[in-house]
């Protein structure tokens, strides 16, 4: 077991690569702590990963809201005493064409894909930092590589993610805390259920795998990162997308 009695906090839990996330975490040892704005599918969460045999609490976790943030930090402190691993996965879509999108749709993704992960970043380092060790995983994207049509907000949000990294690697480095980033391409989650069929099958066609991706290929390359087998990577950009950017 990779994670065996790691405390591991990962946010937006609740579904998709969030939740993909904490089951492999479950299933390599760590205590997962499971945050999201939804009450019932967090609690759901952490019940499957209980069911895996972990020690699993599912928060309520606004990233938005920092005191809320700080809130979360704070109790896990007072009841395991660290934090090892955060996982900065919350994210939202609100796409528009620049001529089209509005200030609302602009401000949403940037709170929550940007602010968010600083929020809970910052709550978390000073901890990591007085333990001498920790990690930190932001999720970025190949949107935030190469842009994407109809995602300003949300290609802006994952490239200042990997901003994040690079300087956090930085900072923190010399600490014994590790930063890095992983860059999904198209994956099979709720984000996508919106998207009419047309457009996934043309997805898939330009992606050399020709298909899209699982959110359990994302969670073990996160699973990988956290554990002592990626001791030496710090400040990556890890693109885990098929080679759709070959």
């Amino acid at each position: 077991m990779k994670l065996k009695n790691k405390v591991c906090l990962i946010t937006g839990a609740a579904q998709g690569i969030g939740l993909a996330t904490a089951l492999r975490f479950a299933q390599e040892g760590a205590i997962v702590i499971c945050g999201d704005i939804k009450p019932e599918a967090v609690d759901a969460a952490a019940a499957q990963c209980r069911a895996l045999g972990a020690e699993s609490l599912g928060l309520v976790l606004n990233v938005t809201d920092r005191a809320q943030v700080d809130a979360v930090v704070a109790e896990l402190l007072a009841r395991y005493g660290r934090i090892d691993v955060l996982v900065n996965n919350a994210g939202i879509t609100r796409d528009a064409r620049l001529q089209k999108m509005s200030l609302e749709q602009f401000d949403a993704v940037i709170d929550v894909n940007l602010r968010g992960v600083f929020h809970c970043a910052q709550a978390v380092a000073d901890t990591m930092v007085a333990q001498g060790a920790g990690v930190i995983l932001n999720a970025s994207s190949v949107v935030g590589l190469y842009g994407n049509f109809g995602q300003t907000n949300y290609a802006a949000a994952k490239f200042g993610v990997i901003g994040f990294t690079k300087t956090w690697s930085r900072e923190l480095g010399p600490k014994g805390v590790r930063v890095n980033a992983v860059a999904p391409g198209f994956i099979e989650t709720p984000i996508l259920a919106t998207i009419p069929e047309k457009v996934i099958t043309e997805m898939q066609a330009h992606v050399p795998l020709k298909r899209l991706g699982k959110p359990e290929e994302i969670a073990s390359v996160y699973a990988f990162l956290a554990s002592e087998d990626a001791s030496y990577i710090n400040g990556a950009v890890i693109e885990v997308s098929g080679g759709m950017t070959v």
